[in-house]
Formats: C-alpha cells, structure tokens, sequence
C-alpha cells in the first residue's frame, strides 16, 4: 500500500457530494469536497460528480471554473473521475427538453433522452466492460446502481488528434446501448454512481485510487 491519495471532490452546486466523499474515504483516499481550484489542480485525483440537468450541471461547473481546470488537470496528465452528469459534462454536447448546451468538449458524442419503454433507468444493471479496463478489473459479473434517463449512445472516434487518445468503452443497455464508462488516460467516468453500488462501487473507486500516481 502506498502513500494516501489526496483526492478533491468538486463542490460546484450539483452532486452527491457527501456520499462520494464517504464513499473515496472508505477506500482510504484523503479527501476533501470544495469549489477551490488551487486545491482541485494540486490533488492527486479529482473527482466531478453531477445530479439533474446537463444545462444547469454546465453552469455550475463553469461558475468555478471546472471546465479549465479539467483541462489543466488534464494537459498534465492528472486523473479526473466523472460521476453520473459529471460523466456526461465531458462530452460535446448535451440535449434535453429541446435544450441544447455546450458540454466541455473532452470526448465526441451527444448526451440525449434513451429510448427505453420505462425511464428513469434505476437500479442496478449489469455492464459490458473491456478485458483490458483497469477501472473494471476484477468487477466483468457485477452489478452497478443507475439512476438516469439521459446519456451517450453513439461514441464517435474520431482521429482529429485534439482528443485524448483511443478511449476504452464499457457500455450497457436499458432499452438500447449506452455509455456505462469510459477509460481515456487520466480522464475516467461512469454513468453509474459507484459511491451507490455496494461492494463492487467501492473495488471500482479502488482500482481508480491506483491509478493515481
């Protein structure tokens, strides 16, 4: 066991912000919830959560910054952990109720209604992870807490070089396929919230904490 990570959980107005914050000190991270971002470029891992609407999730992030000091964090190759809408402020765009916002732009693709015959999407749902994930080592049978009635069904790779490289995809499906996770270098997410799903949350935030140097 190494030295104890020092992991900020941005506080911009949306999130389970305690919860995540119990659920990273459980697994041993030091960790502390502000808006600051000094405190959010230093960390050794950053954590974006997100409850609600992509627009007001949007909004919120850039009152404090969030989407300069993700890109900061990660032009310097320092992790940044996506939660739920903090997943999904990290791609290009987001529509919803016929509102379409600007996301930060770190990954293509368009955050949209899914078509499913029953939304939200809650509970617990299995997913379809790589064999070469790290964020899912050890988790390919286990079941993750969703609560959500948007997300990203298409990822387009695109080859324009200004992306982060050839991201691993995990996906799953509640009516049809959507994003579940992606794995990008130090830019991690899941659409799940791992701080709600039991043991197999905590192995997963686990595996993140190892990721960070």
């Amino acid at each position: 066991m190494g030295s104890v990570k020092k992991v900020v959980v941005l506080d911009y107005g949306s999130g389970n912000l305690r919860s995540a914050e119990r659920a990273l000190a459980r697994v041993g991270a030091d960790v502390t919830v502000t808006a600051d971002g000094r405190a959010a470029l230093d960390a050794d891992g950053l954590v974006v959560p997100g409850v609600g609407a992509f627009a007001a999730c949007m909004a919120g992030l850039r009152a404090v910054d969030g989407p300069r000091v993700i890109g900061r964090r990660l032009a310097g190759g320092r992790p940044v952990l996506g939660i739920c809408v903090g997943m999904q402020v990290l791609f290009d765009r987001g529509v919803e109720h016929g509102h379409d916002a600007e996301g930060c732009g770190e990954w293509p693709g368009v955050v949209e209604q899914l078509k499913a015959p029953v939304l939200p999407h809650m509970g617990w749902n299995t997913v379809d992870a790589p064999a070469r994930s790290t964020l899912f080592a050890g988790l390919q049978d286990e079941r993750f807490y969703f609560v959500h009635s948007y997300g990203v069904r298409d990822f387009p790779l695109t080859g324009d070089g200004s992306r982060l490289k050839a991201p691993l995809v995990t996906w799953a499906e509640h009516g049809d396929r959507f994003v579940a996770g992606v794995e990008n270098g130090p830019l991690s997410a899941t659409q799940f919230h791992p701080e709600k799903s039991g043991d197999a949350g905590a192995r997963l935030l686990e595996n993140w904490l190892d990721t960070l140097a």
